[in-house]
């Protein structure tokens, strides 16, 4: 009750105290034409201070999917849409997209695993992510796995996995780092489990290290207290178990081989790992992890401000950001809540500062179509659901303007290299805004030059860029259906997911330009007689 209380008084007090009589503005704003850049100047960094102060506090819990805390998220900007008078473009009339989600959670009494004759239990011999199993197959030892062309690395070039339990090194092959992956995934290059995935393995052993075994205890609890949360309509597959044994069970498992279990120790920890080779074929690593099931839900947040000309309305502009976080995790320095002020704490207020600006009116000729993702730190759920139950006709959607993470920028003499991507004061990473339409990217800069000249960074652009960050938001799923995007971005920091991502962090004067140049370009794209041309295929 006195949670309930404290969440009742925080959406209260930001109610009550940070929300303008709009519609009085309004009506005196309607008979006067909009500034050159719509109401962009009308986004302030108190505004932004004042809404990312209550989305990223402690009471949301981290705003997980599904959580209370995102729920009440979701109420908080969808109250504030009511009060500007948005459209509420969810189901039934309302501002939600329901999504409907299945929780799994491990049975621990009928989880076990066997070999060699002993016995082993879950929670306290082995840990295994929620993947339901009842299964037996031999070993094969295949140290780091990695599939890497362009380096002549093979992990499979001598061995054999299909229908094997494949015991598994974690990390990049000696000598490699993340910027040796020159190539798009799957055509340069593969990870390991979707390596393995790929070969058929039936399941996956993790050699132990002290990472693992220092979060034990967190991985039990995820399995059996959280359970593994997924969407009905986009079920895992083919899923694959992985289990990380205890360093005792990891023992019995090398007994009577060539290679001792403390020589795999030794060498997987020293980032050297041996040569793959199969264990005695004979021996059955048995597993069987049984599962609870129940049903759970999680929303989408949408609103349409509608358009003023008769014909352009039933086009629309699309500005998003997810709204959802991590929830609470492993406790670092006591703290557990990971409050994703910047990732996106920071796109989720933005996006509510650029509605609030544009429901001032005068309106745009073309819609504007607003919308939360949930789950996008759960592979993309809520974007993902959108594009394939639609709310709005997609072929209708002229452009998504994506938001994520634009909250920080790096300090002066700041040489943590965690922070060696951040934007300096005045930059932003724009990526994608040229990938598919030459248009919309010449438009983005005549925008920006003609308004507050941020310096405009394309480096993530690049098709060789290890991180692949074009593929790594919501936008992403609005380009595979053929919409032309821009994925606004400042980098990422030493914050990044962990409880540390905390709004005193924020540099509140440059997010404020930030979503001023957003909603400036998104008035001008929604104006525009024609919308921009893809013209390249993505």
């Amino acid at each position: 009750m006195k949670m309930r209380g404290l969440i009742c008084l925080a959406l209260i007090s930001v109610l009550a105290g940070t929300v303008p009589d709009v519609f009085a503005q309004r009506k005196r704003d309607q008979a006067a034409s909009a500034p050159a850049h719509g109401n962009a100047d009308y986004i302030t960094a108190n505004q932004l201070r004042d809404y990312l102060s209550f989305i990223a506090s402690d009471e949301m819990e981290g705003r997980d999917t599904p959580s209370r805390g995102l729920d009440i998220a979701a109420k908080f900007i969808a109250t504030q849409l009511s009060r500007w008078g948005l459209r509420p473009a969810g189901d039934s009339g309302s501002y939600f997209q329901q999504i409907a989600l299945q929780r799994n959670k491990v049975e621990t009494q009928q989880t076990h695993a066997e070999f060699n004759g002993q016995k082993f239990s879950f929670g306290d011999d082995f840990v295994a992510n929620i993947r339901a199993a009842n299964l037996a197959a031999p070993l094969v030892y295949v140290g780091h796995g990695w599939v890497i062309r362009s380096k002549n690395v093979d992990a499979y070039r001598d061995i054999e996995v299909k229908d094997k339990i494949a015991i598994l090194v974690e990390g990049l092959p000696k000598g490699l780092t993340r910027q040796d992956l020159t190539g798009t995934q799957g055509e340069d290059w593969e990870n390991p489990v979707n390596s393995l995935r790929r070969r058929g393995v039936k399941a996956i052993i993790v050699v132990p290290n002290f990472s693992a075994l220092a979060d034990w205890q967190r991985r039990r609890q995820e399995a059996t207290e959280f359970g593994l949360v997924s969407m009905t309509s986009a079920p895992v597959n083919p899923p694959v178990s992985v289990i990380r044994p205890s360093t005792q069970m990891f023992d019995v498992l090398f007994q009577g081989e060539k290679e001792t279990a403390a020589t795999v120790f030794r060498r997987a920890a020293a980032g050297d790992p041996l040569e793959p080779f199969e264990l005695n074929a004979t021996k059955l690593f048995s597993v069987t992890v049984t599962l609870r099931s129940e049903p759970a839900t999680t929303q989408n947040v949408i609103a349409v401000l509608e358009g003023s000309d008769p014909v352009m309305k039933n086009e629309y502009v699309a500005i998003s950001a997810h709204y959802d976080h991590l929830g609470r995790g492993t406790p670092v320095n006591g703290d557990a809540i990971y409050n994703g002020a910047d990732d996106d704490g920071s796109g989720t207020v933005a996006v509510l500062a650029i509605a609030e600006a544009l429901a001032r009116g005068p309106r745009p000729k073309r819609s504007i179509l607003f919308i939360w993702h949930c789950g996008e730190e759960k592979l993309l759920w809520g974007s993902r659901y959108f594009a394939g139950h639609p709310t709005i006709p997609l072929n209708q959607i002229i452009v998504d303007l994506n938001i994520d993470m634009i909250g920080r920028t790096r300090k002066e003499g700041d040489t943590n290299a965690a922070n060696n991507t951040l934007t300096k004061p005045g930059e932003l990473y724009v990526i994608g805004s040229k990938k598919m339409s030459t248009e919309l990217g010449q438009i983005s800069e005549e925008v920006n030059q003609s308004y507050l000249r941020l310096g405009f960074n394309y480096r993530f652009d690049d098709p060789k860029d290890p991180g692949q960050l074009f593929f790594r938001s919501d936008h992403i799923t609005y380009a595979r259906k053929g919409i032309p995007v821009i994925f606004y971005y400042n980098g990422e920091h030493e914050d990044y997911h962990q409880p540390s991502d905390s709004v005193e962090k924020i540099d509140y004067q440059n997010m404020e330009k930030v979503a001023r140049t957003i909603c400036a370009t998104a008035w001008e794209l929604a104006n525009r007689p024609q919308r921009p041309r893809v013209d390249k295929s993505l």
